[in-house]
């Protein structure tokens, strides 16, 4: 008897991950990406001898890589390698304050100590509580599916739901961090990780504060050749387990039959498949995908408030500079400003948050000597029709003013090269409507549980991963969301 099919649309890290696990449980599997690479989100592009990674530039719990490779039976080590980071982050703020996010949490409760005044001890007391949410949440939201009552049968899962007032899910990230610590510096920086999954800080429930968890204890990575070799390294174990990938392969409609899944199209072609997989975003996936289906449309989920957005400018800088790490964030003086802005406002602040990613400084080769290779990002609001050429050029201008001032050098005179990224082409390249990077917001104490699950109710035989369905975006998570599908199939 000939294995089953499963075919996946899209090839983000998800998709391909997905690919594998399916591989591995004996499904004959097929992937049809509409771009002429794989990767999604995940990948890369070289400017005048500058190499960029496009999109995630954080590489954080790589375990969920690694798992990959073993269960081919593969030793991760010979087949993909990062390297930890001692410094996660440098922190530039308008005073003049820097800190450096140090990987060791004892040191990095003394950086906090020294530069603030702030107690190291309070960092300690707040990390420890971040790592008690993880242990609470991990099990349940995280690892498997939220919409399948042996999830809740589990014993696991049952001292979590015990423990969930500990979740602290009645409070917003910024209550709970202006009541664990006074100055104003360290609010912010515990604030900014709303914003890892394009949420709001002075929304999104204080359960968020799970994130620093993940990138204080298990660390931040890069990975040997930049971020870009995950999706290589990847790709390689799914075609050596047989998988085959189809580029410039866009599908045009997931074909249902009695409410069953039997199919795709594509380039005006039927594929027979036993299981549907989509890796793309799940309101694209019902509008373009399920247009025949209307009555199938989750209509709530699909008008759900979506993620922030992103403005990037990749930029070939004609200098280097040494105060500048792997990855830097430069403040601004009013936070709750840039998020008034940024969500009532739905328009870009004068005074954003300046990250400013530069991988050349662990891999020389993506910059010419004595350059470096900036990947600039500020969060923006989702397209609903704003005009962006004008706030593109605004932000643009205030970036670099912000940049030059901080640093004490003219950034804009550097510029040796440009692309430019914002949420029209986010969307367009990607298929993430509106521009959003992380589907929907988090800016909800129920967030986790209204995501759209990881299967369908309605149409058998059709699976979701990726960051737009559970447990949410980011590469660990979409990982995740791969191995939930594995395990529902």
């Amino acid at each position: 008897m000939p294995p089953q099919k499963a075919v996946i649309v899209g090839a983000g890290v998800a998709g391909i991950a997905t690919a594998i696990r399916l591989a591995l449980k004996g499904y004959n599997v097929e992937v049809f990406e509409a771009k002429s690479y794989p990767g999604g989100k995940l990948s890369e592009f070289i400017q005048n001898g500058y190499r960029f990674d496009a999109g995630p530039s954080l590489f954080t719990m790589p375990q969920y890589v690694d798992e990959l490779f073993t269960l081919a039976g593969k030793n991760p080590l010979e087949h993909f390698n990062y390297q930890k980071l001692d410094v996660v982050c440098n922190y530039f703020y308008e005073d003049g304050t820097k800190l450096s996010a140090y990987a060791d949490t004892a040191r990095f409760s003394q950086e906090i100590a020294d530069k603030t005044g702030e107690s190291g001890q309070k960092v300690v007391r707040h990390l420890a509580g971040s790592r008690d949410i993880y242990d609470i949440t991990h099990h349940v939201f995280l690892e498997r599916s939220l919409h399948r009552l042996q999830t809740y049968l589990r014993w696991d899962t049952l001292r979590s739901v015990f423990r969930l007032p500990r979740i602290d899910a009645m409070r917003t990230m910024h209550q709970a961090n202006a009541k664990a610590f006074t100055d104003e510096r360290v609010v912010q920086f515990f604030d900014r990780y709303a914003t890892y999954n394009g949420s709001n800080p002075y929304e999104a429930p204080a359960t968020l504060n799970v994130i620093p968890h993940l990138e204080h204890h298990f660390g931040a990575w890069f990975p040997e050749g930049g971020m870009y070799a995950i999706t290589q390294k990847l790709v390689k174990l799914a075609e050596d387990l047989g998988v085959k990938f189809n580029y410039n392969s866009p599908v045009s409609e997931v074909v249902v039959i009695n409410g069953i899944a039997k199919g795709i199209r594509t380039n005006g072609n039927n594929v027979i498949a036993d299981v549907v997989v989509s890796n793309m975003d799940i309101w694209f996936t019902y509008k373009k995908l399920l247009e025949k289906h209307p009555a199938l449309h989750p209509q709530k989920t699909l008008n759900q408030e979506r993620s922030s957005s992103a403005l990037i400018f990749y930029w070939g800088i004609k200098k280097q500079f040494p105060q500048l790490d792997l990855h830097n964030i430069f403040f601004s003086a009013d936070y709750q400003a840039e998020f008034q802005h940024l969500w009532q406002q739905q328009t870009i602040y004068h005074d954003p948050t300046v990250y400013v990613n530069i991988s050349s400084k662990l891999n020389e080769a993506d910059a010419p000597e004595g350059c470096e290779n900036w990947f600039v990002m500020i969060n923006v609001p989702a397209n609903n029709g704003q005009d962006w050429d004008q706030l593109i050029a605004q932000a643009r201008a205030n970036i670099i003013a912000k940049l030059s001032r901080l640093l004490n050098t003219d950034i804009g005179s550097l510029i040796a090269c440009e692309s430019v990224l914002d949420p029209r082409s986010i969307e367009s390249r990607t298929s993430s409507y509106k521009g959003s990077i992380y589907g929907t917001s988090s800016n909800n104490r129920f967030a986790a549980f209204l995501r759209h699950a990881n299967r369908s109710s309605k149409i058998k035989g059709l699976y979701f991963a990726g960051g737009s369905v559970h447990p949410g975006g980011g590469i660990p998570l979409c990982l995740l969301s791969a191995k939930i599908v594995s395990e529902l199939v």
